[in-house]
């Protein structure tokens, strides 16, 4: 059996919604808040919401899953667990190897400072070592298409531009598994097919992926799996081969 890389456990995360009025300024709610805490008297009337909850999965090396389903679903907030941005409310995440996250257009960059001062800056928070990042900034700069605006400050960027730069950092850090969230759908279609070659590539050699995406097309092309989930829970979960994305479709 291939290595399990990462290896997700009855995954849970609730919220609390409040649904207490608001007064009429800031400054009476804060001293609202205040009382009551010194008063210890009842507390605003909160609903529990589990944005995901029960979720199990594996991903082995070398496969790509795809999570599919409406807006609200859970799809990024279980990426954000994955990704150590949130932790999860009960359950567990076992991760073998180094993650290597695009979950926002922009995510990891300064807007201030310029292209190839991000370059650095986020390869570091992708955990890459200094060293690295100079070995590999020619291929990043080449990859993104960005060398005319590389000492630009990114905050002049357009969206494109953006995700170009940051998916080229992501792509060639040393890192086990991709996560990414619907962000190349902001790229034109050059750089679509050439980032979809690239994890063709990544897969082939080894490397793992997670996807969030409403293109089933590129879901069809990129995917060995599919995750299916529907009010936070796991609907079904499947290889590509199956009929899975028609009845989700359907």
């Amino acid at each position: 059996m291939e290595k399990i890389v990462v290896d997700v456990e009855t995954l849970g995360k609730r919220y609390a919604l409040s649904h207490q009025q608001r007064t009429d300024s800031i400054k009476s709610w804060l001293l609202s808040a205040v009382n009551r805490a010194i008063a210890n008297g009842p507390k605003p009337n909160v609903e529990e919401f589990w944005a995901i909850r029960g979720v199990s999965f594996q991903v082995h090396r070398g496969e790509c899953r795809a999570l599919v389903g409406k807006n609200g679903s859970g799809k990024s907030t279980l990426l954000k667990i994955l990704s150590r941005i949130i932790p999860p409310t009960e359950g567990r995440v076992r991760i073998r190897g180094r993650i290597a996250s695009l979950l926002e257009v922009g995510t990891g960059f300064h807007p201030e400072l310029t292209g190839r001062e991000n370059i650095f800056l986020n390869a570091a928070m992708l955990g890459c070592a200094e060293r690295e990042a100079k070995r590999q900034f020619d291929a990043i700069v080449d990859f993104s298409g960005v060398e005319r605006f590389l000492d630009t400050p990114v905050k002049r960027y357009s969206n494109g531009m953006y995700v170009r730069l940051a998916y080229a950092v992501s792509a060639h850090v040393s890192a086990d598994m991709l996560v990414i969230d619907e962000v190349l759908a902001v790229g034109d279609h050059d750089f679509q097919r050439k980032c979809m070659e690239h994890l063709k590539a990544g897969l082939s050699s080894g490397r793992s992926a997670i996807i969030v995406s409403h293109d089933l097309s590129l879901v069809r092309e990129l995917a060995t799996h599919v995750t299916w989930l529907q009010n936070g829970r796991i609907v079904e979960s499947a290889p590509i081969e199956s009929d899975i994305l028609q009845r989700y479709s359907g």
